[in-house]
């Protein structure tokens, strides 16, 4: 997996003081995207040792309420695996930090997959810029949904986290 930025005491992408993953990947190409540097998923630099240390660092101060994935996509195909195995370890270490993840998949095409059992809150959906509105709360677009997982798991069918 290869990333472009990690953003430390982030409060534009979810609920807190968060740390931010930028991974590189998207193939969804969003018109007007407000990152479409990360589209290409050979760009950026290695995810290695040395930049899951810098989260877990950030991670383990009492202020931070958790980690948000970005991008790009967490969930283009070429991240899938690597995203599954970080957010495994950071639940395991870090069990009350929550896990915020945007995705332009919906829910009803990635609920199967292992990684949304670590998942609290998803943002899904493209990113739509005839449907933009910046009075949305942690989305870009009307055509999105900012998900409780763990209440649409419960319920069998979607819980917004907020409106």
């Amino acid at each position: 997996m290869r990333y472009h930025n990690i953003t430390k005491d982030d409060m534009l992408n979810g609920d807190g003081l968060r740390v931010v993953l930028w991974v590189s990947g998207c193939s969804h190409c969003c018109k007007e995207c407000q990152n479409p540097i990360t589209w290409d998923p050979n760009g950026g630099l290695l995810f290695d040792e040395g930049a899951k240390q810098e989260i877990f660092t950030e991670l383990a101060r009492d202020y931070i309420s958790g980690i948000t994935f970005s991008g790009g996509d967490p969930l283009h195909f070429g991240n899938r695996f690597e995203v599954l195995k970080l957010a495994q370890e950071i639940k395991g270490r870090f069990p009350q930090k929550t896990i915020w993840m945007y995705t332009g998949f919906v829910w009803e095409t990635i609920a199967a997959l292992e990684v949304m059992e670590y998942v609290d809150v998803l943002v899904d959906g493209e990113f739509q810029v005839e449907k933009k509105d910046t009075r949305l709360y942690w989305r870009g677009s009307l055509n999105q949904r900012v998900i409780d997982i763990p209440a649409t798991r419960a319920k069998g069918e979607v819980v917004l986290h907020c409106e």
